[in-house]
């Protein structure tokens, strides 16, 4: 019998070089007994040597990258016996899903996945007092070892802040620069409260539906466990509570019509001046009308050359956006000058531009949560889109995300299914188009793996439009 130690939690590394080595030895499954290196045993350790890697089928690596996270002592014999058996012939035993084996391991997967996406989900920042610059922590306990799976994400998400999250295995650090792993955490390492919180209840509290409760539900999604991360937690049974009778407060009201915002001070102008001859008398107008108390007073315009070879159309300004006056300028937009880089469109060549030109948001603390634009408020701004594609003139257009492609079209439209060659037509005027999702779609993957595969499928459509540009002008 051979004894294998590896570091406690996801060693990865260690178990590549042990079944390398084993099976190369011909070590079969049944004498071979890992443990992690804070158990004490009684048989002899196995020497590793150095083995050549192992030609395994595609559909293996994943398997065991995502079951080494899993917090099961047996996980490691499981994938051992896996590679074992596909080594010696079964090369196809990772699809057969019927397989004991393979069930177990593929359960351990959901389970990983599960727990990723609820740390994703129920990981709550609060400020920590005193610091100087502004810094967040948070507190969570992981059912699996899983750290390093979700850093990346909430280095995507949150890149703007400096933070830290502790958990009872690791810490994961961001300094706005490196992301890095440190030693377990205790929970008083974050702060038990802010005051940010008092806002977000109170935002719960006017956003809770009633007329959609359902207990059972929202603890499958919400586990208990959760509870005490989560600000809003505090009122949930009151909330539950009072539904039937808030409910039917709602039934004994006359229903009333949606008072609707009349951009009187847009259309005034619209109406005093003939119809914009250039960018500059186009960017005023923009700047003059003031939006909703939703959005921001500053008018973020397009920028780029005229008579480009593609204009690309976005959402609406970000928050660094809005804060630099600049389109395309915070995490998105380089993640967008990234890509066209990769495919070789040069990105100050192009014309970049939003759909909606004011940041619309909701301000909590000194945070500004986005806000997705509504319908109306897309078409809204449709008008003055449309009059700057008129007077910019690209070859190609490009619409990045499902706002974009509303703005272009004039109506709510899937955009997977309309990923591809387009026609934007607004009256006399026809612009060749394409249609691809947002950068930030990109960013918000739950993933590594769905970021890869995104990032891939985002510069396939870039080739395609650079292409496309290209037929267009001759």
């Amino acid at each position: 019998m051979r004894r294998v130690t590896l570091a406690p939690g996801a060693d990865l590394d260690g178990f590549r070089r042990a079944a390398r080595a084993l099976v190369t030895e011909g070590v079969a499954p049944d004498d071979v007994v890992f443990e992690d290196g804070r158990t004490a045993s009684l048989l002899p350790e196995a020497e590793i040597a150095e083995a050549p890697p192992l030609a395994l089928p595609k559909t293996v690596p994943p398997i065991v990258k995502d079951v080494a996270m899993h917090r099961d002592p047996e996980r490691w014999a499981l994938l051992y016996r896996l590679i074992w058996r596909v080594t010696r012939g079964e090369r196809r035993l990772p699809e057969i899903v019927a397989d004991p084996l393979v069930h177990a391991l593929h359960v351990m997967r959901r389970n990983i996945g599960r727990d990723i996406h609820k740390m994703h989900a129920f990981v709550r920042f609060r400020k920590v007092e005193g610091s100087d610059p502004e810094r967040f922590a948070a507190w969570f306990e992981p059912e699996h070892h899983i750290l390093r799976a979700v850093g990346p994400f909430f280095r995507d998400r949150f890149g703007a802040m400096l933070w830290s999250i502790h958990t009872p295995d690791g810490s994961i650090l961001w300094d706005r620069e490196r992301l890095a792993y440190g030693p377990p955490g205790r929970p008083e390492d974050a702060p038990a409260r802010d005051g940010f919180e008092d806002g977000w209840r109170d935002y719960y509290r006017a956003i809770f539906n009633p007329a959609r409760v359902n207990p059972t539900a929202m603890r499958a999604e919400m586990p208990k466990k959760y509870w005490k991360n989560l600000p809003e937690a505090e009122i949930i049974p009151d909330l539950v509570r009072g539904a039937a009778s808030r409910v039917g407060g709602m039934m004994d009201r006359e229903p009333t019509m949606p008072a609707k915002r009349e951009p009187r001070a847009a259309l005034a102008a619209l109406d005093a001046r003939a119809k914009p001859r250039s960018l500059d008398e186009l960017a005023a107008l923009i700047r003059a009308y003031e939006p909703p108390q939703d959005f921001s007073p500053k008018a973020v315009i397009g920028e780029g050359p005229v008579a480009p070879l593609i204009a690309f159309v976005g959402e609406q300004p970000g928050d660094v956006e809005d804060m630099e006056g600049r389109p395309f300028v915070g995490p998105a937009g380089r993640l967008l000058a990234k890509a066209l880089g990769e495919v070789g469109i040069d990105r100050d060549a192009c014309y970049v531009t939003n759909a909606v030109k004011h940041f619309k948001f909701l301000e909590r603390g000194k945070r500004r949560i986005h806000q997705k634009p509504s319908l109306g408020e897309i078409k809204h701004y449709r008008w003055w889109l449309m009059e700057e594609l008129t007077l910019v003139r690209p070859r190609l257009t490009v619409a990045l995300g499902s706002t974009a492609l509303t703005a272009l079209t004039g109506r709510a439209m899937p955009l997977m299914k309309s990923r591809g060659p387009a026609r934007f037509e607004e009256g006399g005027l026809v612009l060749p188009g394409f249609v691809t999702v947002h950068p930030s779609w990109l960013l918000r993957l739950p993933d590594e793996d769905a970021k890869v595969a995104g990032y891939e499928g985002f510069l396939r459509d870039l080739a395609a439009a650079k292409d496309e540009a290209r037929r267009l002008a001759g």
